[in-house]
């Protein structure tokens, strides 16, 4: 049976709470969770990039020399992709490289990444912070109780609203609701800081439901 240690806002142990199997085994999917990730950095991607065709170019109109005689190659236009100023062959043009996976592979690479971060030892469970927090420096200072650092990824359901005001202007931290977390935030993060409660609605958003069938005799 897995088990999560939960502390309280100063570092120490309070309880442990069993989770799942099913979800959180040694056995890891990664190329369900590598699908999720290119696709969610694919739908990041702005697609800007646009180079001109030669009918973009302007000028081009006259002809630049005649047609026969000169022992050059025939030339229509100086905007031709064979001359310098020209247009672009087969050029960039703004695109949208979005796409979407089913929803059941979303949900399963959210669930194979979290489990990815619990065998490496990288999720860690805070009591609900239902206390108000007026300073930054008050939920700094819990952080580094906690000795947490690098890259962090916060979902803390369930805690004072004043968090999302306070935790602003701490550098490489997110605070994300559970309703809203997928794979590619977990996997970008080092460190995951979830609340009692957020680790339980992450389980319910993942867990996979099983349909139970009866034998007819």
């Amino acid at each position: 049976m897995a088990v999560l240690a939960v502390t309280d806002k100063n570092g120490k142990k309070t309880e442990s709470i069993e989770l799942p199997d099913a979800i959180f085994n040694p056995k890891i999917n990664t190329k369900v969770i590598h699908q999720a990730v290119v696709m969610y950095q694919a739908s990041l991607r702005e697609g800007n990039a646009s180079t001109k065709e030669r009918a973009d170019v302007s000028g081009g109109g006259r002809k630049p020399y005649r047609q026969k005689g000169t022992g050059r190659a025939r030339a229509g236009s100086s905007r031709s992709p064979l001359w310098r100023g020209g247009g672009t062959t087969f050029g960039p043009h703004p695109r949208d490289f979005s796409y979407t996976l089913p929803k059941k592979i979303r949900t399963a690479a959210l669930r194979e990444s979290l489990n990815v971060k619990y065998q490496d030892n990288n999720i860690l469970c805070v009591e609900d912070l239902n206390e108000a927090l007026n300073k930054t420096k008050e939920f700094a200072g819990i952080l580094k109780n906690l000795n947490l650092n690098g890259k962090i990824l916060a979902i803390l359901d369930g805690s004072d609203p004043a968090i999302q005001r306070v935790s602003q202007n701490i550098a490489r931290l997110s605070l994300m609701r559970s309703q809203d977390v997928n794979a590619y935030d977990v996997m970008r993060c080092k460190k995951i800081l979830v609340s009692r409660s957020a680790i339980t609605n992450l389980i319910t958003r993942v867990e996979t439901k099983q349909v139970k069938t009866e034998n007819k005799e």
